[in-house]
């Protein structure tokens, strides 16, 4: 009976440690094209240290365009050069991301209101007032956009709505410039099988930044609250997650490809950490 005891016991430890490990090394393999834990850093001075969301014009990488979550900003900065650029745009408020699309910038506001203006305007210290599109959005937290530079689409992931569970869904927008902004579309993202790719998500999915990979077409959607990284193809099916280091990862709020395929992914500062972006090369040429 003792021999016939340990034989079951080794037996379910056995498979305990199995699934253990597939679980983890699902999880833990890095993005085949990218290595996350290798990445080069740019240190973000103080004014960017809540540095909240980037991106590039067309795709060039020599100037990165940036906000932050406080002031009416949009920032201008050279990847080797410390000297900061900015244009004032708008008051003090909770911005959240940007892109650039075509000769016009557009902003995101944390609660859905979004703001444009001249991509011309960024030469200048200050600018007429940009133009504002409030109630255009369902009422909600919102922190990802993302512009299409080949379809005109402008892409609006919610944080928290209240029209999803989110345990369950995610909603995005689709929306165009045509003669002022207005939404055309919607897609959603489902929860259930983000969770199933990754332990990361328990519950809800929180996404902070949205952007497409210029290669593959995937989408690379980042969540700074669950800390993970979630690839989906063309149509929004989560198809794999990646765990990100606090190692690396203290607060990941923005993210942007340039037109190489580099990966780019930008961390809010705290109070013995600087902001920074972090540029991840592209492994397959």
């Amino acid at each position: 009976m003792p021999n016939r005891i340990y034989s079951l016991l080794l037996t379910f430890f056995s498979v305990i440690s199995l699934v253990g490990c597939n679980s983890i090394s699902r999880e833990n393999n890095l993005l085949k094209e990218y290595d996350l834990s290798n990445p080069e850093v740019f240190t973000m001075p103080e004014i960017l240290k809540e540095i909240s969301g980037i991106t590039f014009n067309k795709g060039r990488s020599d100037s990165v365009y940036a906000i932050q979550d406080e002031e009416g900003k949009l920032f201008r900065l050279g990847w080797q050069n410390q000297k900061v650029q900015h244009v004032k745009f708008g008051a003090k408020g909770d911005y959240e991301d940007l892109a650039i699309l075509k000769d016009k910038v557009i902003i995101l506001k944390s609660n859905g209101d979004l703001y444009s203006f001249p991509f011309a305007d960024v030469r200048f210290e200050n600018m007429d007032k940009a133009k504002e599109w409030k109630n255009i959005l369902p009422k909600g937290e919102y922190e990802g956009l993302y512009a299409d530079q080949v379809s005109g689409e402008i892409f609006v992931l919610c944080k928290n709505c209240s029209q999803d569970n989110a345990e369950k869904k995610v909603s995005g927008y689709i929306l165009k410039m045509t003669g002022g902004l207005k939404k055309t579309g919607s897609f959603a993202l489902d929860v259930e099988k983000i969770k199933a790719l990754t332990s990361k998500v328990k519950k809800g999915f929180k996404p902070s930044a949205l952007t497409k990979n210029p290669i593959t077409g995937d989408w690379f959607i980042l969540s700074s609250l669950n800390k993970v990284l979630i690839v989906t193809d063309k149509n929004w099916k989560p198809k794999e997650a990646y765990p990100l280091s606090s190692n690396n990862f203290n607060q990941p709020e923005g993210i942007a490809f340039d037109k190489n395929g580099n990966l780019y992914i930008s961390n809010e500062g705290d109070e013995t950490l600087d902001g920074n972006i972090l540029k991840i090369k592209r492994l397959i040429k």
